[in-house]
């Protein structure tokens, strides 16, 4: 787990993001909503900003080379790779040119961010969002960055991720959980309230750390782990954020009578409640990305079994004696 990592606006790249450990981050679970995603929006979010997407993937790029560090610790080398969501590719092509992993598919939504994770010499696949087109017991490592969080059925699509790994095959993702963002829903909800005297729900619901691990463990993954990393990014103003996350194609996908376009008059308000709640020292506001790290492996017969209750050899209370008392 992390501390939270802070870079500005001005000052993008991976290079501006340091790692640092983190103890004790404790989130609250909320339910993943069905049926909320529209998935033709979704891919006119992506397809509207693939081809100017570089200049915005600061977090994907991050997500990505984190991704690499976390796939290289395992001590074998995966033979077919699925890269799931994959935006423009750059997470399978930092994956095949290390050590671990020998061949590569993106599947992505947008026909045009396919297009472009082919000029990085991919396979790259579209098809709808939500399914996995490939017979069982296809990949060996399936992975996915900054994607899921637009799924409208997580535990269905866990499964679906379980059934096209080999036996003793590894799934690794990222994506953004509950508290992403959280300066701007409280802004957006004050903002709202002051200018029509009610607010309705802009963002969208976000997993929790714990609902993600419980998850794992209910769609049959073996030795889960999740952990959390905080990234705070700092803006000139609200309107900077909101570039970002239209230029990420991070709009918020949902179904048109859900749906309303803010007026100028309630994001100037929002910029103005922004800046009052969260403005910094040097005059700039903060945006934070909570990005919860999962992985689990489909079960196999060789792989390490927590012991039998009862069944250990020694005492807890004789190992922390002191030694003038072990007779």
């Amino acid at each position: 787990m992390y501390t939270p990592i802070q870079l500005d606006h001005a000052n993008y790249g991976y290079a501006a993001i340091s790692k640092y450990k983190l103890t004790g981050y404790l989130m609250t679970a909320q339910n993943v909503h069905h049926n909320l995603f529209q998935m033709s929006r979704l891919k006119s979010n992506r397809d509207r900003v693939a081809t100017e997407y570089d200049s915005f993937a600061f977090l994907k790029e991050h997500a990505c080379s984190e991704l690499v560090e976390r796939v290289s610790d395992v001590t074998r080398r995966f033979s077919f790779v699925l890269d799931w969501g994959s935006h423009d590719g750059r997470g399978a092509s930092k994956l095949v040119k290390s050590k671990n992993v020998e061949r590569a598919v993106c599947l992505e939504t947008s026909p045009l961010f396919a297009i472009e994770a082919r000029t990085r010499s991919l396979l790259a696949v579209s098809a709808p969002f939500e399914c996995i087109p490939f017979l069982p017991n296809s990949f060996d490592l399936f992975v996915s960055t900054l994607s899921l969080h637009w799924l409208n059925d997580l535990p269905k699509f866990f499964g679906e991720v379980n059934k096209s790994l080999v036996p003793d095959g590894l799934f690794v993702a990222a994506m953004f959980g509950v508290g992403t963002l959280e300066e701007l829903r409280q802004s957006l909800i004050e903002a709202e309230i002051e200018v029509s005297g009610g607010a309705r729900s802009r963002l969208p619901p976000m997993p929790s750390l714990h609902d993600m691990a419980t998850l794992l463990q209910q769609t049959g993954f073996a030795l889960p782990v999740a952990d959390i990393e905080p990234i705070t990014v700092r803006y000139d103003d609200l309107f900077q954020l909101l570039k970002d996350i239209r230029g990420m194609g991070e709009q918020v996908p949902v179904f048109p009578k859900r749906h309303s376009i803010a007026s100028r008059q309630l994001l100037n308000r929002t910029n103005e409640v922004y800046r009052r709640n969260y403005v910094q020292a040097d005059g700039k506001i903060p945006a934070t990305f909570q990005i919860i790290w999962l992985s689990g492996w489909t079960p196999s017969p060789n792989q390490p079994k927590a012991l039998r209750p009862g069944s250990a050899k020694h005492s807890l209370a004789d190992a922390i004696r002191p030694p003038e008392m072990l007779g």
